[in-house]
Parts: structure tokens; C-alpha cells; sequence
């Protein structure tokens, strides 16, 4: 009796364990699966986590003055733009203020130069996020204005895992801000690759920019203006208002004061509004105190969806000087 017992003891003890090493068999070969190398990442590449890889990353450059509470929201990749000066290299906005620059404009006959970050700086974004997305956005400054949009093209063609879409923004300053975030918010919203450009590029069709300047010296010293004009516009007191016509910084009005530029400023706001909620931002360098006075009355004349005052980085600050204001807007 005692035999027989232990005899069926023993058989129920071995057809559990066979059952346990059948369980853990199939449950170790679905986690094999799971955890099997993700096509495009290299060796010493982080994986994905599961339920957190992301459609898209959007990237730009420094120069799109975007509030830094937002481009955090949104979690925008920013590379900056290059400012030399005394024989070293700073990062915009990293290593030097825009208070920084405008001191030095003043007090020095040679001015700062700029150039586009380098293309090791585009590849260690593009391959940061590339881990993070299947797609990546890349929103920069014109062709005509900057070097910057070639080198990402350069860049993103370097970088494997993922596939990225190099956008020019045919804008500048806060009027590319709203390419950028809007791309970013469909990005945030789970839009793929294709939907994302498609919204940029359906904001950057949109999206206005007047400034005025509180002097052309800064841009004559820059290169940016030959010197006729430059002594026509000292000579005249003119406070000009530019606009961008076709990705191209163009001469939109001349008017004698600065009180009559912002008029002329809000004028052509309205005229293309038309009545519409907007989204705008308001530009400035160096010029706080009437960049809040500008956004009082653009607060009080429109139907704002968003309203921003952003500053010039010190890149911005550099080809244009102290004293910049300007608006950006668009209407949906």
C-alpha cells in the first residue's frame, strides 16, 4: 500500500515539473521575441522601450526664438547656431547672452561673426532621437540666410535608425517658431512622419514677419546692406520695416519714426488677419520695455489663439543689433 502510494507520489511530482519546464519555455520564447535586436539600431545602441517609442522628434535651430517653457512641453531638439568672437566660439544662447552681444556691438568697430553648428552636432541630435522615433523633422533657416538647412541635409544622411525629413522653414526667428511648434504639436499628438511635414509645411505657407530696426549700422557692418543705403537710412533717420518675400529678407516700408513703424506694423497685420483668430509673437533685442507695449495693443486689436514675446538669441542680435521689434503671426 505504502509502495503504490509513494509510486503515484512520485509520477505527480515529475508530471508537474514537466509542466513547469513546458510553461517556462513558452514564456522564455515570448520574451525572446519581444526583446530581439529592433532593426536600424547599431551595437551599443539604447533599445526602444516597449509603449514609449515615439512617431516623431522635431529638431530646429536656435534662431527660432521659441519660449523655452514650450520647446520643454514639446520636447524640441534645438541646435545652436555659432557666434565667434575675439578668437573663440560660442554656442547661441548656451555660452553667451544676447546682453553679452549688444555690449560688444557697442563698444567694438568689428562685430561678431556666425556660422551653422557643424555637422557632428546635427549627427548627435539626428542619432539621439533616432533612438527615441521612427521619424525626425528637422526645421531651419533658408538656404538664402544661413548655411545651417544644408548642413542638416548633409547630416541626415549620416544618420541610420530613423528617417528624417530636412524642412526649409522659408521663415526666420519666432515666424519659424510657429513652423516648428505646430509640426511638434501634431508630432505630440501622434501624427507619423508624413502629417507632420505636411502641417509645417501648411504653417510655413502662412506665417508672416515685419520687424523694424532701431538703425541699418549693424547690418552694413554685417555685410547684409551695401553702404549707400546704410547713409541713405543714417542720413534720412529712417526706421525701416523688413518683411520676408519668398524666404528673402526684403524692405517692406521707410517710415521717419519709430512711433510710425509700429503702426505700419499693426496696419499690415490687420490688413492680412482680416479678422481672424491669430497666433502671434511678438520679436524684440533689446527692446523689452516696448515689445510688452506692442503685445498690450496686438492683445487689444486681435483675437488671439497665443500671444508671445520672445527675444533675439545672440546670433539674431548679431546681424541685426539693438533695438529690434517685430511681430510674427499666422491665422488658421
Amino acid at each position: 500500500m505504502w509502495r503504490t502510494r509513494s509510486r503515484v507520489v512520485f509520477i505527480l511530482l515529475i508530471l508537474i515539473l514537466l509542466a513547469a519546464s513546458a510553461l517556462f519555455g513558452l514564456l522564455t520564447y515570448g520574451l525572446d521575441r519581444d526583446l530581439s535586436p529592433v532593426s536600424g539600431l547599431r551595437e551599443g545602441d539604447k533599445m526602444p522601450l516597449c509603449g514609449v517609442t515615439r512617431k516623431v522628434v522635431v529638431v530646429t535651430d536656435s534662431s527660432v526664438t521659441i519660449p523655452q517653457n514650450l520647446a520643454r512641453e514639446l520636447d524640441i531638439r534645438i541646435v545652436p547656431l555659432l557666434l565667434i568672437f575675439g578668437g573663440q566660439t560660442f554656442r547661441d544662447g548656451v555660452d553667451v547672452t544676447p546682453g553679452e552681444v549688444y555690449r560688444w556691438l557697442r563698444a567694438n568697430k568689428h562685430i561678431p561673426t556666425t556660422a551653422a553648428p557643424s555637422v557632428g552636432d546635427f549627427v548627435r541630435v539626428y542619432a539621439s532621437a533616432a533612438r527615441e522615433a521612427s521619424g525626425i523633422l528637422s526645421v531651419h533657416l533658408p538656404p538664402s540666410l544661413s548655411a545651417t538647412y544644408q548642413t542638416a541635409v548633409t547630416a541626415s544622411q549620416l544618420v541610420d535608425g530613423a528617417s528624417i525629413h530636412v524642412l526649409d522653414s522659408r521663415s526666420v526667428a519666432m515666424a519659424q517658431g510657429f513652423v516648428v511648434l505646430e509640426a511638434a504639436r501634431a508630432a505630440a499628438a501622434g501624427a507619423d512622419l508624413d502629417a507632420v511635414v505636411a502641417r509645417a509645411e501648411e504653417v510655413s505657407a502662412k506665417v508672416c514677419f515685419f520687424a523694424t530696426l532701431e538703425t541699418l549700422e549693424y547690418l552694413y557692418r554685417g555685410g547684409r546692406i551695401g553702404g549707400a543705403a546704410a547713409l541713405l537710412g543714417s542720413a534720412l533717420q529712417i526706421k525701416p520695416i523688413l518683411h520676408l518675400i519668398d524666404a528673402r529678407v526684403e524692405l517692406f516700408a521707410k517710415p521717419r519714426t519709430r512711433r510710425k513703424a509700429i503702426r505700419y506694423m499693426l496696419q499690415a497685420m490687420a490688413e492680412r488677419v482680416d479678422g481672424r483668430p491669430v497666433h502671434a509673437a511678438i520679436l524684440q533685442a533689446d527692446a523689452a520695455h516696448e515689445a510688452e507695449a506692442l503685445k498690450r495693443k496686438v492683445a487689444e486689436q486681435f483675437d488671439c489663439v497665443e500671444l508671445y514675446v520672445t527675444e533675439f538669441t545672440p546670433v539674431m542680435g548679431a546681424h541685426a543689433g539693438p533695438g529690434v521689434l517685430g511681430i510674427a503671426f499666422y491665422t488658421d
